[in-house]
């Protein structure tokens, strides 16, 4: 009587465990800043790729064309820039979105064009973390059922 109640319990804190995982909120970001990313882009990539800042960071994008001419443009901001070889364009904006945005060169860079691009994270990426923690916990219930 006693172990089916424990293991009851244990079942029902598994639960609600979950269940906050699910519905409560992550912590709110630090106080905005102001990042400036120096992008080197040349045939076909950009370094870095992936731009990671927090909703509100006021962003500067220094772009350096390494061999022919580059742009960039990011989806969702409707900003663009175009870097002659040796030459730096500036960006900057307000990262006032939260969510995932593609990078993209806007000018025409040779045959893999299409596949030079790059990401803006701005924020947590919220389903990421919410994942793993369930899957932590599936990982606890299936120790618990073979282990009981």
């Amino acid at each position: 009587m006693w172990m089916t109640q424990m293991r009851f319990w244990r079942w029902v804190i598994l639960g609600g465990v979950a269940i906050l995982l699910l519905v409560l909120p992550f912590p709110a970001s630090a106080r905005p800043v102001e990042r400036t990313f120096r992008i080197q882009a040349s045939q076909f990539e950009y370094s870095p790729s992936v731009l990671v800042v927090n909703p509100g960071d006021r962003v500067t994008i220094e772009l350096t064309a390494a061999d022919v001419v580059h742009g960039l443009s990011i989806d969702g901001y409707k900003l663009s820039t175009t870097a002659d070889p040796g030459h730096t364009a500036h960006l900057t904006f307000i990262a006032d979105r939260e969510g995932a945005y593609r990078i993209r060169c806007t000018a025409t860079c040779g045959n893999l064009h299409p596949f030079m691009i790059g990401k803006l994270q701005v924020g947590y990426n919220e389903l990421l973390w919410r994942g793993t923690g369930l899957s932590v916990l599936a990982l606890i219930a299936a120790v618990w059922k073979v282990y009981r």
